[in-house]
């Protein structure tokens, strides 16, 4: 099946190009063929990569990203090159998944995203940042604040 999507360049590419500093436009999105139900989807990258702002040292991490999705989905491979493009990045683990998120809201306009890093440890202790967000005005608001207050107990 070789049928063309609208919104989709990368998908099928014969060379795929990666970038090595932070790029949020190489994400694509296309249209929900399920908007009427709600439904979870998930990702699990496990070889995330970016660099301490600090130090330089690098920085691994499995990053988890769950939405519903509203009128548009994340395609995965551009999500792949998106997250492949933080491995020259330097910054913190809170703000790395904090701008995931925010640059996933700008493409999707999900209903509910959440967003978890889980990073090795360095000098003994590991970060585990978690963010979310649900829509202003619909159920997926109060899920989100429900979600963030019993979030890892």
């Amino acid at each position: 099946m070789s049928e063309k999507i609208a919104g989709i360049t990368l998908l099928g590419q014969k060379e795929t190009k990666y970038v090595l500093d932070y790029n949020p436009e190489v994400l694509e999105a296309f249209d929900n063929r399920h908007p009427e139900y709600d439904y979870f989807v998930k990702f699990n990258c496990p070889e995330f990569t970016s660099i301490c702002p600090i130090t330089g040292q690098p920085d691994f991490a499995t990053i988890t990203i769950a939405y519903v999705p509203d009128k548009k989905l994340v395609e995965s491979k551009s999500l792949k090159l998106y997250l492949f493009s933080f491995r020259n990045h330097g910054d913190f683990h809170e703000n790395c998944v904090n701008v995931i998120m925010k640059d996933l809201i700008k493409l999707l306009d999900p209903k509910y995203i959440e967003v978890k890093g889980k990073f090795t440890p360095r000098g003994g202790i590991s970060i585990d940042p978690y963010c979310n967000y649900g829509k202003v005005g619909t159920k997926w608001e109060k899920i989100a604040v429900d979600r963030m207050a019993n979030y890892d107990l």
